[in-house]
């Protein structure tokens, strides 16, 4: 009889195959988040932590986050649900731009809503008449920050929906329920799990969102000077905020981080 490998034996004669090119990328992941989280650490964390700056670019960044995730949140869930439910023509092109702004890079998403909401822009005109200047103003900042995050909870609520047994509905609207009975009732408690991790996924972005921002609201102290801003400018005038902010958001996307990954584990159990 011929000899059976052992599979443990030839795993470690050529494990560093895969060991050594994982550990680079770790490093490379690792190192600098370390470094700064070291560096961030001194006798001034709290002072520059507590200024008045960094105070206000923490408030506006919740704010502003939090605001533009319900929207995500009322209007995603919708769309997702039409998603994965409807079928009608058109809809993988729906489905693609939706997506786009995922992939789209953040400088062209600010110049897109510059060009249709600035005041020189498309719609900027309509607006005036109406009243509403949105370039430069804190409800720009939310839309910019919509404009990225949003796609993350319409994919998430869409993979939700989509994985509700159809019996479920078919029965309820047998049983003589509306599709708003069946919405509210069966298909969103269902697809509950799913639409959190995608508000835990459009929280992130929408915390971390830089270059649409700055291109459509600016850079303006209390107003639309979000934690990325902030980090930005103190980059360059003065460095302890910006490593207290940057440790801060740090510190903000592994707690969501975490959530997700426990949310994940729970889908699968």
């Amino acid at each position: 009889m011929g000899r059976i490998p052992n599979r443990n034996s030839s795993r470690n004669s050529s494990g560093w195959v895969f060991i050594l090119p994982s550990l680079i990328l770790v490093g490379l992941i690792g190192l600098p988040l370390l470094a700064l989280v070291w560096r961030s650490i001194d006798a001034n964390f709290f002072t520059y932590a507590l200024s008045g700056s960094a105070l206000a670019a923490l408030k506006l960044s919740l704010l502003t986050s939090i605001v533009s995730v319900v929207l995500a949140l009322l209007t995603g869930t919708p769309l997702g649900y039409i998603l994965a439910q409807w079928a009608f023509r058109g809809k993988k092109l729906l489905d693609l731009l939706v997506d786009l702004p995922v992939v789209l890079p953040p400088s062209v998403a600010g110049i897109a809503l510059l060009i249709a909401f600035g005041r020189a822009g498309i719609f900027g005109g309509a607006l005036s008449l109406l009243g509403i200047n949105l370039p430069f103003t804190t409800a720009a900042v939310i839309l910019a920050q919509t404009f990225v995050s949003a796609p993350f909870l319409v994919r998430s609520a869409r993979i939700g929906f989509a994985a509700i047994d159809p019996q479920l509905q078919e029965a309820a609207l047998v049983d003589g329920a509306s599709d708003w009975q069946v919405f509210q009732y069966i298909m969103f408690p269902l697809a509950g799990r799913a639409i959190l991790t995608g508000i835990i996924m459009a929280w992130t972005r929408a915390l971390g969102e830089f270059g649409a921002t700055l291109l459509f609201a600016g850079n303006l102290e209390g107003k639309t000077q979000t934690m990325p801003l902030a980090i930005y400018v103190g980059f360059e005038q003065d460095p302890g905020i910006a490593l207290v902010l940057s440790v801060v958001l740090l510190g903000v996307s592994v707690v969501l981080l975490a959530l997700l990954r426990r949310l994940e584990e729970e889908n699968k159990e």
